[in-house]
Parts: structure tokens; C-alpha cells; sequence
């Protein structure tokens, strides 16, 4: 049931960062507009509005800007964007391949700006179809290891989410991952809850089916290609199916 990424934990420490550093504030507020647009304003009954508020709380967010956001979203208040989401499909070095999802009010500038990322940095856009069926589309939880001042084990997370269909949980080091089916992604939010669990983000995810695992010049490489593509304001996820070692991520760190 349990596997170590070194990468999912770099990833997840990262998106911390960019989220103290208010890089990251834009494509939440982004991500609490359209679940709103999509599911109404209330969150009680929209479990999608009420994990995008969740995870943006969790980022500090202020709660203003996540009021704001929801009225835009749900017709409450003027100045709503008609966002879409998008998702294209390409390969970075190594033959990594890349689902990269976009939410975005302007398709002709996604596009150019997302090819633009990647012929810059050694990858190129593919057909639709080509990349997309080596994910499958997964509720992912992430959740905190230290939880005001206590600590919850993967004992704990495991007894509390496999009744509600967690398939399975891996250790990320400062906090654990919660796998499952997308349909069942708040059955298993749920659960924790209900044990007493609090829980970072909860979110529908596309996991790889296997993983090319990279060598350390290509890491290098992928991690550049990746950077470049968060970096775009209508990109909101990247999901590449690399493995790094932890020998690997040791060596790029140092």
C-alpha cells in the first residue's frame, strides 16, 4: 500500500512555497471561480467549490479574496471570467509525457504560450489522444503528517479511508497521499473528517499508469520544462509520468 515519490514530496513543498509567495493565490482564486460557476455558490452542496476553498484557506488566502471569488463565480457579483479548461498533451525529454491542464478565457494565447514552454525547454505538443492514456484520472488527498501538535500515522490514515476507497496511501515525508477513484475522492475527504483528520487539498487528479524514470541530466531538464509551464498564467496543473530517485533528487538538491 505504501510507496515513497521523493518527487510528489519536492512537488508538494514547492506548491507551498509558490503559495506563500502569492504565486500560486491567482490559480486558486482561478480554481474557486469556475467550481462555482459550475456548482453554484454553496459549498455544503458543492463538494468541488468546498475542496477549492479548502485548499486555498490552506494557502492563506484571505478569506476576502475567496468570497470575492465565489460571488464572481456564482453570478453574485460582476467581473466573473468565462474560463474553460483545456488540456493538452505533449513530450518532454526522455520521451516524459505531459497532460498539461488549463483553465483560461483566451484559447489562441494558452495554446501559443503553452507550445512556446515547451519547444523552449526540449519538449514538443502532441495529438490529442496520444499522451492522455497513459493517466487515469484519481482522487488524490494530500495530508499533513503534524497535526496541531499531534501526529497522525499511516496506520491512522489507512483505518480511516479504505472503507470509503482509498486504493492507497503513500508517505511523502512531512505528509501522506491518499489514492483513490475520482468518483470516490469525497467519500475519502469525508471519512477523514469524520476520524478527525484534517487534510491540506483534496482534488481529482490524473496519475500515470507507469513511470519512465529519469536519469539526473533529465531531470534537470524535466523539472526546467515543468517550471516553465506553473509559470503560465492559465496553466493550473502539470502532470508528467517521470520518476525520480531519491539518489537523484539528492544530487539536483545539493
Amino acid at each position: 500500500m505504501s510507496g515513497h515519490s521523493k518527487w510528489a514530496t519536492t512537488k508538494h513543498k514547492k506548491a507551498v512555497i509558490d503559495a506563500r509567495r502569492g504565486k500560486m493565490f491567482a490559480k486558486l482564486i482561478k480554481n474557486i471561480e469556475v467550481a462555482a460557476r459550475m456548482g453554484g455558490g454553496d459549498p455544503a452542496g458543492n463538494p468541488t467549490l468546498f475542496d477549492a476553498i479548502q485548499k486555498a484557506k490552506k494557502s492563506s488566502v484571505p478569506n476576502d479574496n475567496i468570497d470575492r471569488a465565489v460571488k464572481r463565480g456564482s453570478g453574485a457579483e460582476a467581473g466573473g471570467a468565462d474560463y474553460q479548461t483545456i488540456m493538452y498533451e505533449g513530450y518532454g525529454p526522455s520521451g516524459v509525457a505531459f497532460l498539461i491542464e488549463c483553465l483560461t478565457d483566451n484559447k489562441n494565447r494558452a495554446a501559443m504560450e503553452v507550445r512556446t514552454a515547451m519547444t523552449r525547454n526540449g519538449g514538443s505538443l502532441a495529438d490529442p489522444g496520444s499522451v492522455s492514456y497513459m493517466f487515469n484520472r484519481k482522487g488524490v488527498v494530500i495530508v499533513s503528517k503534524d497535526q496541531e501538535g499531534r501526529t497522525v500515522g499511516e496506520d491512522d490514515v489507512l483505518e480511516a479511508t479504505l472503507d470509503a476507497g482509498a486504493e492507497e496511501v503513500n508517505d511523502l515525508g512531512d505528509s501522506y497521499e491518499v489514492i483513490s477513484e475520482a468518483t470516490d475522492l469525497v467519500a475519502v475527504r469525508t471519512a477523514l473528517q469524520a476520524a478527525g483528520v484534517d487534510y491540506d487539498s483534496a482534488e481529482a487528479s490524473f496519475v500515470p499508469s507507469m513511470n519512465v524514470e529519469v536519469d539526473e541530466d533529465s531531470a534537470g531538464k524535466v523539472f526546467r520544462l515543468v517550471e516553465a509551464l506553473e509559470d503560465l498564467d492559465d496553466v493550473q496543473n502539470v502532470f508528467g509520468n517521470f520518476d525520480v530517485s531519491d539518489e537523484v533528487m539528492e544530487a539536483l538538491d545539493a
